[in-house]
This record gives structure tokens, sequence and C-alpha cells, in this order.
């Protein structure tokens, strides 16, 4: 995948958006062509931006672009693949295996959610591809990419839905 102008460009020592360098983690098995559920692996190739979520009990809502939604207690997202709502937004309770969005943490308080393997979900080709907050510099995801709060929210800023996210395994 050949990157443009524009993209947010992520690669194994970090991400670049524009001119801008950005140091970011990504999943503790690296970047794969190939991914899996549960492989702690970040999906290489073109993905986009769909949605922006946020916890609105830790970030001021006139803190982010307008079209940031909230993230409601009863929020997850489906990691199970036989789950029929897979690599989707759910309600909890969910009787499927999921992940909270609502964590104590403060990982998931901002998050840009992809379309990797959301519009028409393969069951098993890995889920919940995000870009959130890093729990410490560089400390490896489950297969997301993660950055320092600043760094997320000037992002968050300038990524709009449709805008393309580059993953590539050399960088």
């Amino acid at each position: 995948m050949i990157a443009r102008l524009g993209d947010l460009v992520v690669g194994r020592t970090g991400a670049r958006f524009g001119t801008r360098r950005l140091p970011c983690a990504i999943g503790r098995s690296g970047i794969r062509a190939r991914k899996r559920e549960g492989d702690g692996a970040t999906p290489a190739g073109l993905v986009h931006v769909v949605a922006l979520l946020f916890r609105p009990d830790r970030i001021g809502r006139a803190a982010l672009p307008a079209w940031a939604e909230p993230i409601r207690p009863s929020d997850g997202w489906s990691d199970d693949p036989d789950d029929p709502a897979y690599n989707r937004l759910v309600r909890r309770p969910h009787h499927f295996s999921h992940e909270r969005l609502r964590q104590g943490d403060p990982l998931y308080d901002l998050i840009v959610i992809t379309d990797y393997n959301w519009r028409d979900p393969r069951p098993g080709a890995g889920s919940a591809i995000f870009l959130h907050r890093w729990r410490r510099p560089r400390w490896p995801t489950e297969g997301c990419v993660a950055f320092a709060p600043d760094d997320l929210l000037w992002l968050a800023w300038r990524l709009r839905p449709g805008a393309r996210i580059v993953v590539q395994v050399a960088s």
C-alpha cells in the first residue's frame, strides 16, 4: 500500500501524519499481513476512520471535534467470532465475548474506530482495531495502535470519517 499525502502512516518505529512524527505503540506481535483474532498483531494495510468515541465523564465535549460520540456505560465491542455482531459495537449485557468500552483505566477514554474487518467481518480475522491511548510509552497493545494522550487528541482534531490509515510492515 502506497501512502498518500494526508494519510496517517503507521510503522513499527512510529507514525507520521503530514510532516509530524508521532511515537506510537503497536501490537505485541508486531505488524502482520495476516491478522487472526487474539494473535496480538497490528494488521498491515489500509483502513479508514469510521468513528470517534469518548468518555464524557473524563473528556469534555468542547475538547473534541463535533463528530465525536460519547461512550455509554453499556457500550461494548464484540470480539467473539461466533457472535452475529462480531467486530461491532454492542450493548451490554451481551451474551457473547466482548470488550467493555468504558474501562476503569484511561486507555479507551478516546477511541478512533477503524473499518478493519468491519464492513463484512470475517469471523476470526481480528476485531477492535482502534487508535487509543497508550498504557506507557511504546507499551505493546493487543493489536491496536496507541498514542500518548496529547498526540491522540491532536490526531482526533485532524482525522475525519473516511481518513486513511496506512499500516506498513516496514517503516
